[in-house]
């Protein structure tokens, strides 16, 4: 049997492997989140907390660029009136209290775990056009950096990292979320499926951040 962790526990993990996530909090209350707000400084996101509520967009349930304490407690009762309509059976969890995290070129990471070939990691075009597009590249986990630097440099994407328009994106660090995520999934083997998506990609020497994520795990 399987479950999906919520965002926060996703993230977390994530993070605790050293992949570079948005920061966020647990929010129950709008009180709650008004004090959370000041440690991650306005604009802040918002987002439903639920391992039943996966596509949160298409059910309501984010809020971008919040800018005041009235904005939240708006967004936190609208973001749970929209969920209970979406999802009536839904678990809560709470509220996500994230920081609005710098635009940038959007990538996915991700794995899968085949049940004839075992676990496959891919890289992407991200955001909200990932099934459009289909640009990604996959390999059998483990990879090292030579498997993830041929990965990045079959997908369309990669020529805007090298720099087509004239700024060239952060390529170092895009393979090491890579390697990363191989290392996770080595050492956790229950871990079924994983997404980052959006990953935000900078400038070279800027690093990435990945703004929200998806794990699923054998229970």
């Amino acid at each position: 049997m399987s479950r999906f962790l919520n965002e926060l526990e996703a993230s977390e993990l994530l993070a605790g492997h050293g992949l570079p996530m948005a920061k966020s909090f647990l929010c129950r209350t709008p009180d709650e989140a008004a004090e959370k707000a000041k440690l991650l400084q306005f604009p802040v996101v918002m987002k439903i907390l639920s391992p039943d509520i996966l596509h949160k967009t298409d059910a309501g349930c984010v809020f971008l660029d919040l800018k005041s304490g009235e904005e939240l407690e708006t967004a936190f009762h609208k973001i749970m009136e929209n969920a209970k309509k979406y999802k009536p059976d839904a678990r809560i969890d709470g509220v996500l209290i994230q920081e609005m995290a710098e635009k940038g070129l959007e990538l996915i990471v991700g794995m899968k775990r085949d049940p004839q070939f075992g676990p496959l990691i891919l890289v992407g075009s991200g955001g909200i056009f990932v099934e459009v597009y289909k640009d990604v590249a996959m390999r059998l986990l483990p990879i090292g950096k030579r498997e993830a630097t041929q990965m990045l440099r079959e997908i369309k994407l990669y020529q805007a990292i090298a720099g087509s328009r004239g700024t060239a994106f952060d390529e170092e660090a895009i393979l090491d979320a890579l390697l990363k995520v191989s290392d996770l999934i080595a050492k956790h083997p229950e871990i079924e499926e994983l997404d980052i998506n959006p990953l935000f990609v900078y400038e070279k020497g800027r690093g990435v951040r990945g703004v929200d994520a998806l794990v699923r795990i054998e229970s």
